[in-house]
């Protein structure tokens, strides 16, 4: 009986495959012959010396370490979780960099979204030291220590930094679907160096735009500059495959802004809101203050104290200080009057120009119609998601945490990728759970079914913390305590919802069946004795050694590790009777897991009769021998595709 794998996906076994799947002729006794692959590649292999290249010292090191399989697993926490039986959410406690490895098998192309923001590097940040020997024996040492800094002064600031980031963000990519996009916030320290890195991960074809966040407005902190800026960098699996970016707008907007429908002419039955064509005079535009004839023969110009001696359509003057100016050039004005999209609206607060003339007593608008704006393009600059946005949000929820972003901001970003309502959602730096917390949100106020993930390395809270005090000791208890209070709150509002609109309104989302739960689990080493080599054996004890199963580890982990191993750790798991036995049905009888121990032939013929593709057993778990070496034969009769043990 053949034993399943005891890694993670290994990555290059996989790249090597690739290249044998698209180039057959290059492989020599099993291995790749690069020579050859160099010949049929031709011209495209750029073999100079010296060449446009971005390294840094550990950079080699750094792809082995992201490519090497994952020893480790993840431990289910129930208790720790919500709603464990219906949600489809997870929150991983573990080194991320393990994480993303445990993760490969399963959701290998299926993440629609990721959104990240990693440390900025600005000298205080943690930063995440792997070990290529035992990265879970170096992940349970870091957890049990403060943030370290990073000061400008270590001659290693900018290298430890990318050693971190590049391993990460190679796995994140293969996570992502082929229409997939990964949003990166980050700040001015490493920005530079951060996008070519994602040049090279993502290819410098596959980015989208770099976002001009405002971070705060005001403040006098900073060297030279105060930082009222962050950025966040955008890049796609292939560009080729997204969809259209589209801005969102909101169900109250759509009933309190576009409320209005065109009655007459060539926009009949259209709905619009309308938006002044008056800018301040702070923007002053020379080319766009000028005269507007009115339907009644009067004229408008913005408000101000400078006016020409003449008063004629589009008759220009230039404006000083206080004067107001139109949005567009006069031309532009002109197009936009042909088209229909000028509204003019009564006023009686047009100021008198001199005692014998009056400007016109209109204000004038221009239409934006609900059609034109659902498919805009999205402009790259974000400015009304400052971060005083979020310290209100944590504060309504009681929950101790600085330099969070703000829910609308994902909200936002998730929104105007234009997915399906039943995407998936990582987050890998997961911090306080904002990206959870916006997650749920867009689902009750849409209805959508999306489901996230978050990561985050239980760094320790400092002991001078509000957070300490308030008794979290580790980001993660934060994160979860977040998720459960948003969750709950969301909840609640769904319910006054329900009950003030009544039964019968269908746009307001179930809370009965709304998701606000998820599972925890925790990054651990191995739950099989075989697979974990720190386990010692002496010649007394490695004859007599039977169970394969970690004292301190329950079936459930076991279970699970198994799940991650084969890939479907995505799927239901249902705990059934077999023959008296306890077994698990993962995927609707998928496969079959049989942890019990006394396992009889008779056993084996039962599971047989639920026509599994695949059964998985305890090599210990077997009355004798005989049945174990009949099992799989007995199994492969009955239709079984694949029968393994641990």
């Amino acid at each position: 009986m053949n034993k399943i794998e005891s890694t993670s996906l290994d990555l290059e076994k996989l790249n090597v495959e690739k290249i044998k799947e698209f180039f057959p002729n290059v492989v020599t006794e099993g291995k790749i012959d690069f020579d050859k692959l160099k010949v049929i590649l031709g011209d495209q292999v750029d073999d100079r010396v010296e060449k446009y290249q971005f390294t840094w010292n550990g950079k080699s090191n750094t792809i082995k370490l992201a490519q090497s399989p994952s020893t480790g697993t993840l431990i289910p926490s129930k208790d720790d979780s919500k709603n464990w039986d219906t949600t489809g959410n997870l929150y991983i406690e573990g080194d991320n960099l393990e994480v993303l490895k445990q993760l490969q098998k399963t959701y290998y192309g299926k993440i629609k979204m990721i959104y990240i923001d990693p440390p900025y590097n600005t000298g205080g940040d943690f930063v995440y030291k792997d070990d290529f020997k035992d990265n879970i024996q170096n992940y349970k040492e870091q957890t049990k220590q403060t943030s370290r800094a990073n000061p400008e002064t270590n001659g290693r600031y900018h290298t430890d930094w990318l050693n971190m980031i590049y391993s990460r963000l190679m796995l994140a990519k293969n996570l992502l679907s082929n229409d997939g996009i990964i949003f990166i916030h980050i700040g001015t320290n490493e920005l530079t160096n951060l996008g070519k890195v994602c040049d090279e991960i993502f290819g410098e074809f596959n980015s989208i735009t770099l976002f001009n966040r405002l971070m705060k407005s005001g403040g006098g902190k900073g060297k030279n500059i105060s930082p009222n800026m962050d950025y966040i960098l955008t890049y796609s699996k292939n560009i080729q495959m997204i969809n259209k970016f589209i801005a969102p707008i909101s169900d109250k907007l759509l009933k309190s802004y576009y409320n209005k429908v065109e009655k007459h002419g060539i926009n009949l039955g259209r709905t619009y809101a309308e938006e002044r064509i008056f800018v301040s005079g702070l923007d002053v535009r020379p080319n766009q203050r000028y005269w507007i004839k009115c339907p009644d023969g009067s004229f408008v110009i913005p408000s101000g104290s400078t006016f020409p001696d003449t008063i004629l359509h589009g008759e220009k003057i230039t404006p000083v200080d206080g004067d107001g100016v139109w949005k567009w050039t006069v031309d532009t004005f002109n197009k936009e009057l042909e088209l229909g999209n000028i509204s003019f609206k009564e006023t009686s607060s047009s100021p008198l120009i001199d005692e014998n003339r009056k400007q016109s007593k209109y204000n004038l608008y221009n239409k934006l119609w609900l059609d034109d704006k659902e498919g805009s393009i999205p402009g790259n600059y974000i400015g009304n998601f400052e971060n005083r946005v979020s310290a209100l949000e944590l504060s309504k929820l009681q929950i101790p945490f600085s330099f969070a972003k703000p829910v609308g901001l994902i909200k936002y970003l998730i929104s105007i990728c234009n997915f399906d309502d039943d995407s998936l959602i990582l987050d890998f730096f997961s911090g306080s759970a904002t990206s959870a917390h916006a997650v749920m949100q867009l689902n009750a106020e849409d209805g959508g079914n999306r489901k996230f993930i978050m990561v985050q390395l239980p760094e320790l809270t400092d002991v001078t913390s509000e957070a300490y005090k308030a008794g979290y000791k580790n980001i993660c208890e934060i994160g979860k305590e977040r998720i459960r209070r948003a969750g709950e709150q969301i909840k609640q509002d769904l319910i006054e919802k329900k009950n003030k609109a009544g039964l019968l309104d269908d746009n307001i989302v179930d809370p009965e069946t709304f998701d606000n739960g998820f599972k925890v689990f925790k990054l651990e080493s191995t739950n099989i004795i075989p697979w974990d080599g720190t386990i010692k054996f002496d010649e007394d004890t490695i004859f007599s050694q039977t169970e394969v199963i970690k004292e301190d580890r329950t079936s459930l982990d076991v279970l699970y590790e198994i799940m991650l191993k084969y890939g479907v750790f995505d799927k239901p798991v249902e705990e059934i009777k077999v023959n008296g036995k306890t077994m698990y049905s993962i995927a609707k009888g998928y496969l079959i897991v049989c942890l019990d121990n006394n396992i009889s032939l008779e056993d084996v013929k039962e599971i047989g009769k639920l026509k599994p593709r695949n059964v998985i057993f305890k090599e210990s778990g077997f009355r004798n021998d005989n049945d174990k070496i009949n099992a799989t034969y007995t199994l492969e009769k009955l239709g079984v595709e694949e029968v393994k043990s641990i």
